[in-house]
């Protein structure tokens, strides 16, 4: 019996923005059907928000596919971020600097200008 977890990408549309839900197990045995799912969303909106909550394990592949994804949507004026990461999946995006460069950005900070 395998103990792999089933990969899944899920997409909706909300609130102006394509959220993709990844869950499972996001390996080289699904680099085409991610590829898709965020491609897919990419193209649909500006915004992508990709949900990794549900994701127990994500190899070079997944972060591969997460870089292809965000360079498609910069390429067409939009963003893409990634949220809910945890464990091991967290780890593997803090260390190959893909937390940084895909995180939400931090709340606006208001720029004062001096003697204002």
């Amino acid at each position: 019996m395998s103990r792999m977890a089933r990969f899944e990408a899920r997409t909706f549309e909300q609130a102006g923005e394509t959220r993709v839900v990844l869950s499972g197990d996001c390996d080289l045995s699904v680099r085409d059907e991610l590829l898709t799912a965020l491609s897919a969303a990419v193209d649909g909106h500006p915004r992508v928000v990709v949900d990794l909550a549900e994701v127990g394990f994500l190899d070079s592949t997944g972060v591969h596919g997460l870089i292809t994804a965000h360079h498609a949507a910069r390429e067409r004026g939009g963003r893409l971020v990634v949220v809910n990461a945890t464990g091991a999946v967290a780890t593997v995006l803090d260390i190959t600097g893909v937390a940084a460069l895909l995180g939400e950005p931090a709340s606006p900070t208001v720029e004062r200008r001096p003697g204002g």
